[in-house]
């Protein structure tokens, strides 16, 4: 069911991959150390992406977010969030779509990591993440 939460997951962590920012810069890590994680896995042409992207922005709000697109370039990805001014979701690349295959996630995944790096649940599909519901889970990571 799109936008179910799953915990199946719960305590793997975070693949180590190779992620860009929209500069080209390498980003050794998607989060900071020791605070929880908020990663949302999406692309341009993704319609349930795009739909979750302003509510899931604004949910993003003093967390540590991250959007990391799926095998798109810096030029596809950067003038189609400037449009949207998301001020919240810090952006990465994932070319290869490394992340959403080793995982395996389809799009959209987001996923919660709690401050030790271990995944605390994940949602596949799109979702209203300003509804009462979706602050209590964003409110779970420690």
């Amino acid at each position: 069911m799109a936008g179910a939460v799953d915990r199946s997951h719960r305590g793997e962590t975070l693949p180590a991959v190779r992620l860009t920012d929209l500069e080209g810069h390498a980003v050794s890590r998607a989060g900071e150390a020791g605070k929880p994680l908020l990663v949302n896995l999406w692309a341009t042409w993704c319609a349930p992406c795009v739909a979750e992207l302003p509510s899931l922005d604004r949910a993003a709000a003093g967390r540590v977010a991250v959007a990391i697109d799926q095998g798109e370039d810096a030029a596809k990805v950067r003038p189609f969030l400037a449009a949207r001014h998301l001020a919240n979701l810090r952006p990465l690349l994932d070319g290869g779509m490394t992340v959403s295959t080793t995982l395996p996630a389809n799009l959209p995944t987001t996923i919660l990591y709690d401050a030790a790096g271990r995944e605390v649940w994940r949602v596949a599909g799109g979702r209203d993440w300003s509804t009462a519901e979706s602050a209590r889970l964003l409110a779970e990571a420690r």
